[in-house]
């Protein structure tokens, strides 16, 4: 399988361009490679559900294995490898690793979500854990506001992707706006622009934008740098929504993103505050 020999240098590069990893150049010096050990894993799973060319299940239940060896032995993978001493540094949990791979099986079976309740459910493992996972090392997985408010932003995250990624994710027969959101303006069509999608995405970004908006206090909650350096990830979210209202909610000519000069105005804010 590639995926066994995918070196880490090579997932990460993969991961040029998303929001997730804002923050990262602002933790302490320290941290850094665990929080980009974390990423890449997060990378790789996503990858085995978008990406690769054979079974998606298998390949899934291989990683699934490759986390087994990873808390119980020695795995193989060189990504597992790569996290493995911060998963025995910070003792952290299984629980997020398996639910990052439990969300990519359910992209092999859903291509659609009804409610947002039941998008929110497949965001709990799409993306809930990867803040989890940083809490982690940060020793503040005991601290349950912290842990809700990075719940809060992670899922933020998780929606300004979805609205950025419409046309790509269509492709690959998925549809991560609800169905009852879309019949609330008029079903729209998702593969072209026109003024009902463009207020379906406007109420959607609004949504991300109140989950986002728990950056603020999950900076207080945490304090100091390192409150700094998360609350820069809520902020690149926020940064990127700006970016697709600016565009006039289109989506289709290019993938709308912040500037790198706008998210080195948000690092210099964040570092200021």
């Amino acid at each position: 399988m590639l995926f066994r020999t995918m070196e880490v240098a090579e997932v990460a590069a993969r991961a040029a361009g998303e929001n997730f990893p804002v923050g990262s150049i602002l933790f302490p010096r320290g941290l850094r490679p665990h929080v980009r050990a974390l990423y890449c894993y997060a990378r790789l799973v996503d990858e085995l559900g978008d990406a690769y060319e054979g079974d998606r299940l298998a390949a899934l239940d291989e990683l699934e294995a490759q986390v087994t060896l990873t808390f119980e032995g020695e795995p193989t993978w060189p990504v597992l490898r790569n996290v493995q001493p911060t998963v025995r540094e910070f003792d952290l949990p299984r629980e997020p690793f398996l639910r990052l791979i439990a969300a990519n099986r359910m992209d092999q079976r859903v291509t659609e979500y009804e409610t947002w309740d039941d998008l929110r459910h497949y965001c709990v493992h799409s993306a809930d854990p990867c803040g989890r996972l940083v809490l982690g090392v940060l020793r503040r997985l005991d601290d349950t506001r912290a842990v809700d408010r990075s719940d809060e932003v992670c899922t933020g995250l998780q929606l300004v992707n979805f609205l950025q990624d419409v046309p790509r994710d269509l492709e690959l027969g998925r549809t991560y706006l609800p169905q009852d959101d879309r019949q609330q303006f008029g079903n729209p069509p998702l593969d072209r622009p026109s003024p009902e999608l463009g207020e379906l995405l406007r109420f959607e970004a609004a949504r991300a934008r109140r989950y986002l908006r728990s950056g603020d206090e999950l900076r207080v909650l945490l304090g100091g740098r390192i409150g700094r350096a998360v609350a820069l990830f809520a902020r690149g979210g926020l940064a990127a929504l700006d970016a697709l209202e600016a565009a006039g909610w289109d989506i289709f000519t290019q993938r709308p993103k912040p500037s790198r000069a706008r998210l080195a105005r948000e690092a210099a804010l964040v570092l200021v505050r």
